[in-house]
């Protein structure tokens, strides 16, 4: 189930933006997806085929506002600078490198005004940063909401200004009761109609160490009133009393089974009034033993009624998760044609990196889903699922599963090194469960899989073109180590846990400091999503070729295996290559400074910048008077966290 390699030299669904002209004068990037159904495109043709190679820096602009450090000199804004602008109404709205929304022009960059913390604390001031905020008309006010800390926010779009009558004077608390964690998203808040939906991990921790602990409170997906505030209706992942599918929780697991939170991007379809909303696993995975059964709605697609809650229908991409294989991926909501009917579709990846292609009305898969048997745990007391799903179409985005075929093999000696490194590890085909972690000399060390905890793909994955129907995507290839063994921590509730918590276990460097598997370790593809067929497969960067165990072998682009988000226009894909600050402790040169812009119609590379930090976020554009701009957020890689402005 290996991928290809290949080398090679409208109208928007969701509405792009109000007030978009023919002419490209005037184009806007009303959601951080670019459209509810997170397409992350934009139908932008001013920088172009021709014209790419001369991009250059317009403007920066630092994470937080130099006015609010002089505020809170010791505030400490991360390196891992998530955020992605929205541009409406002549206006760029973000949160920054502390999660509060900044205001700023589009031209310039010069601020227009800044969130004040709640209170004048350090506390109220301090957070992270999150992926983007949401634009809310009516009434004849427009209002902005984003997360800071605990909290949903609603602000007034031309004051920055609290709202007073949403919420308590402007906010609504999202940390929920006896929790023993706070509220954390690292995603923005959706918009559709008059409903603010939120998901996130509300705080479902009951206590107790996460490799550990198996107690823990089911997440939540929770709708708001954009005008009051007032709670509109909540959705649990965790199936209530006579819903069929609690029964895929044995040994009454249902009853101290949590986490399955949504932590990423949602999207919507306000034409259907549906909202799509990707789970992650439950909390903790790797060892299920306690919760015999498929787990649903852990690791699943749920679409949700918009004005409602009520569960419309479910894709499980997982069953009973023993990999952490997150859904994390944004759900990417596109028109296709399949067969001459035009079909409109949802497509979901997740960190497995399977692209399932739904109709986003009914659920039911465009293309076959085939259930597959997979290998069985030899861990006492697990009961890993039967088979798995495995899309028919397209094929996989990333590699599946490890064998010695897969082993770096540039010269003798490094595969020589890497089959010495590989013997002390279990493999085999995809979705081969963990295995133990043995410490004595000579024991194995647990089962190499790919793709690793971090995902094949993940939040960063996925776009859209409407023009062509392609889907585009980064894929990443890097082999980790997953293990169990029992664990060490006074009064825990499991009888194993994973070893996710100890980068030294579960983090296999190969030899000379290169990744254990051969190219390519990060991939740019573009499919076609009316056939489901790759149209191009391309190495998103150089990777390591300058590793000395590689410099004299002259190879071609290995690819970086980082977390580049694509963005597509009318005829170019911008993506950069990851930051050290996005923590992928798997990843051997996981991680650049350049940019580039692609053609899209083949995958050649038309420009490439060097920015002063890695790329942390997913680009985005838009045109004010006739010119377009790109937007990104860097940090780490020893640069400061900023927003770069590139045009021509």
């Amino acid at each position: 189930m290996g991928i290809r390699w290949i080398w090679v030299g409208v109208v928007l669904f969701g509405g792009v933006a109000a007030g978009q002209d023919p002419g490209n004068k005037s184009v806007e990037w009303p959601q951080y997806g670019g459209s509810q159904g997170f397409n992350r495109y934009s139908p932008l043709d001013l920088i172009n085929a021709q014209n790419a190679k001369d991009l250059k820096v317009l403007w920066t602009r630092p994470a937080v506002d130099p006015g609010l450090m002089q505020q809170f000199p010791t505030l400490a804004p991360g390196k891992y600078f998530r955020s992605t602008p929205i541009m409406v109404g002549g206006v760029l709205y973000a949160p920054n490198g502390v999660g509060l929304v900044e205001a700023f022009d589009p031209k310039t960059g010069k601020t227009l005004w800044v969130q004040q913390p709640f209170s004048a604390t350090l506390a109220e001031a301090s957070g992270a940063s999150t992926r983007g905020v949401a634009y809310w008309r009516g009434d004849n006010q427009a209002r902005i909401f984003g997360f800071h800390g605990n909290y949903l926010y609603a602000l007034d779009a031309r004051s920055g200004q609290p709202c007073q009558d949403f919420g308590e004077r402007g906010r609504v608390n999202l940390r929920r009761p006896g929790s023993d964690s706070g509220f954390f998203i690292s995603g923005g808040p959706l918009v559709a109609g008059d409903v603010v939906v939120v998901g996130g991990a509300g705080g479902g921790r009951r206590g107790g160490d996460y490799g550990d602990q198996m107690k823990s409170i089911p997440e939540s997906v929770r709708a708001f009133d954009a005008r009051s505030g007032k709670l509109l209706w909540e959705f649990s992942p965790m199936p209530a009393e006579g819903d069929p599918a609690r029964a895929s929780w044995g040994a009454a697991s249902a009853d101290v089974a949590g986490g399955m939170g949504s932590y990423g991007t949602l999207s919507a379809d306000e034409q259907l009034g549906y909202v799509y909303v990707p789970l992650k696993t439950p909390t903790p995975p790797a060892w299920g033993g306690w919760r015999p059964g498929d787990n649903l709605y852990g690791s699943s697609l749920v679409a949700l009624d918009l004005h409602s809650g009520k569960k419309i229908w479910h894709f499980q991409l997982v069953h009973h998760d023993l990999w952490h294989w997150d859904v994390a991926a944004p759900p990417i909501l596109g028109d296709i044609t399949v067969d001459g009917r035009r079909i409109k579709a949802v497509m979901q990846t997740g960190k497995n990196a399977l692209l399932f292609t739904l109709d986003r009305a009914t659920g039911k898969p465009v293309w076959p889903v085939v259930e597959r048997p997979v290998p069985q745990s030899s861990v006492p007391g697990e009961h890993t699922a039967a088979t798995q799903p495995v899309p028919t179409r397209p094929a996989p985005l990333a590699h599946q599963g490890f064998t010695l075929d897969d082993l770096i093999d540039f010269t003798p000696q490094l595969h020589a090194e890497a089959l010495r490194i590989a013997k002390q590890y279990n493999y085999g085909p995809p979705f081969t469960p963990p295995t133990f972690h043995d410490s004595k000399t000579g024991g194995k060390k647990g089962t190499l899989t790919l793709p690793g905890t971090d995902g094949g793909c993940n939040w960063n994955c996925g776009a859209f073109d409407p023009e062509t129907d392609t889907y585009y995507t980064i894929a990443v290839n890097v082999v980790a180590n997953y293990a169990v063994e029992k664990p060490t921590t006074p009064g825990a509730t499991m009888k194993w846990r994973m070893r996710e918590d100890d980068p030294t276990v579960w983090s296999v460097p190969g030899p000379h400091g290169l990744p254990l598997n051969k190219p390519p370790y990060g991939i740019l593809e573009a499919i076609n999503m009316d056939t489901g067929e790759f149209r191009w497969q391309v190495p998103n960067g150089e990777g390591p070729r300058d590793n000395p165990a590689l410099k004299d072998l002259h190879l071609p682009p290995l690819g970086i295996p980082g977390r580049g988000a694509p963005l597509v226009t009318r005829s170019l894909i911008f993506v950069g290559e990851s930051s050290s600050a996005v923590d992928l402790g798997e990843v051997s040169h996981g991680y650049g400074n350049n940019f580039r812009a692609y053609d899209k119609r083949n995958g050649a590379v038309l420009a490439t910048l060097s920015l002063p930090a890695g790329t942390t976020a997913a680009p985005m554009t838009y045109s004010v008077d006739g010119k377009q701009y790109v937007i990104v957020a860097v940090g780490g890689n020893g640069g400061d966290a900023q927003w770069i402005a590139l045009g021509l």
